[in-house]
């Protein structure tokens, strides 16, 4: 699995949306210090504007502001597929706001004032779950286009074995032989690149997970 570890400062980047220029400019020079990417936005109108074909990156933005505010921000970014970590911060915020914030899936909620190691441990945790979210995508991928690759009736042998049939279910529910069966096992296992049975279940498992 993908680690933020292991990824230079330089390629992460961090999305901030804050009306205040003051709060805007601090939290650009700490996190510029640091040597991240940092893209700043001084309205979320101004941010969806943007399209995201960056990774891994997070997203630290005010909870009140004139246009939208964050959990509508939030979920519009949910609507449109990009589950960008966000990370609040607030000098006043409802718990109404708060509770739908978190259940929305916020990596953090800071009330201002807030400590610089409070908002870098939010920022490495953000961070580090895009890093995984990416990871387990491109995996995803890598596993559909190897799915492409079995002609119809090994797909269909595919499905059988990764339910736990046996040669004998496979070849009473597909109308074929034995020797027919243990081929396309074969060539299943062979495009695929799978070395035995339980790692075939473990691929059909994380495909249903898509």
């Amino acid at each position: 699995m993908s680690s933020i570890a292991n990824i230079p400062t330089q390629n992460q980047h961090i999305f901030v949306i804050e009306d205040d220029e003051s709060m805007r400019e601090t939290l650009h020079g700490v996190l510029n210090f640091l040597g991240y990417q940092v893209h700043l936005f001084s309205s979320p109108l101004e941010f969806l504007k943007i399209s995201i074909q960056v990774a891994p990156a997070v997203v630290i933005t005010d909870m009140r502001m004139p246009e939208m505010n964050g959990v509508e921000l939030q979920a519009e970014l949910l609507k449109r597929g990009r589950q960008l970590p966000i990370i609040f911060i607030s000098g006043e915020s409802t718990v109404p706001q708060t509770i739908s914030a978190m259940k929305q899936g916020a990596i953090e909620f800071l009330t201002k004032p807030f400590e610089r190691e409070q908002l870098m441990e939010a920022v490495i945790r953000g961070l580090n779950r895009d890093a995984q979210e990416m990871q387990s995508h491109l995996e995803q991928l890598a596993i559909e286009e190897l799915l492409k690759g079995l002609a119809p009736r090994e797909r269909q042998v595919f499905g059988l074995l990764s339910l736990g049939f046996n040669n004998a279910e496979i070849m009473a529910k597909m109308g074929i032989s034995l020797d027919t069966t243990k081929q396309y096992k074969s060539e299943v296992m062979r495009k695929l690149g799978l070395r035995s049975l339980s790692q075939l279940i473990a691929l059909k498992l994380g495909n249903a997970k898509s």
